[in-house]
């Protein structure tokens, strides 16, 4: 019997100064959580101190977006539906995106879960998440503070900061600057300590990326 996720919605809505903020918690018990950050501008993913996978929506336009979450073959699916119109032409017709508006979502997630996110252009923080981290995404600037898992990052272009101890570095952009440590490195870098904690992978073709890298006491 196919198990089912515990849902419990909290759903705000602030109208002052043409704003909204909804809210959507969720227990969900296994490893896997999809982010599909299309309509967004920017996304924050934080530690939860609950169980619960916690979910804020910040809208300019209140009626634009609003959240989805989806179980399906134990991965937990999160969304931003965007309000589409139909453009009406004398030769095309066509639905558009309409976004006129910024969006920004801050998700707070139990520890040890598998994130992927995927996107266009999309900038996004880590607030030092403890857990893994899959990254697909066209353009933006991705912070991930101090890096306590593992990262796997495919981007055309950007900029990419991340702090990491102890780490198996895996880094290319074929045109753009990789810094690690303050000194400038060509095309790619390469790290393998002998006991590494975790990864950090980069795939890119224009993204500029720089680290800083710690030793574990």
């Amino acid at each position: 019997m196919r198990k089912k996720i515990s849902l419990l919605f909290l759903v705000i809505s602030l109208l002052g100064f043409s704003q909204k903020k909804a809210i959507k918690k969720v227990e969900f018990s296994h490893i896997r959580i999809d982010l599909v950050t299309e309509g967004l501008d920017n996304i924050s993913i934080e530690n939860s101190e609950s169980n619960f996978v916690e979910i804020y929506l910040l809208d300019q336009n209140p009626n634009n977006h609003h959240i989805f979450v989806e179980e399906k073959n134990e991965v937990l699916t999160i969304g931003f539906k965007i309000k589409s119109i139909q453009a009406e032409e004398a030769v095309f017709r066509k639905f558009i995106t309409k976004r006129l508006h910024r969006a920004s979502a801050i998700i707070k997630v139990p520890e040890n879960k598998s994130i992927t996110i995927f996107g266009d252009n999309i900038d996004i923080e880590s607030k030092d998440y403890k857990g893994n981290f899959f990254v697909f995404i066209e353009k933006g600037s991705l912070n991930f503070n101090t890096v306590q898992k593992d990262v796997s990052i495919k981007l055309y272009e950007g900029s990419i900061y991340a702090t990491l101890k102890n780490t198996a570095i895996d880094v290319v952009s074929t045109t753009g600057k990789i810094i690690i440590d303050g000194k400038i490195i060509p095309i790619s870098y390469k790290k393998q300590p002998a006991k590494p904690l975790n990864k950090f992978t980069v795939l890119s073709t224009k993204a500029n990326i720089t680290l800083t890298t710690k030793k574990t006491q």
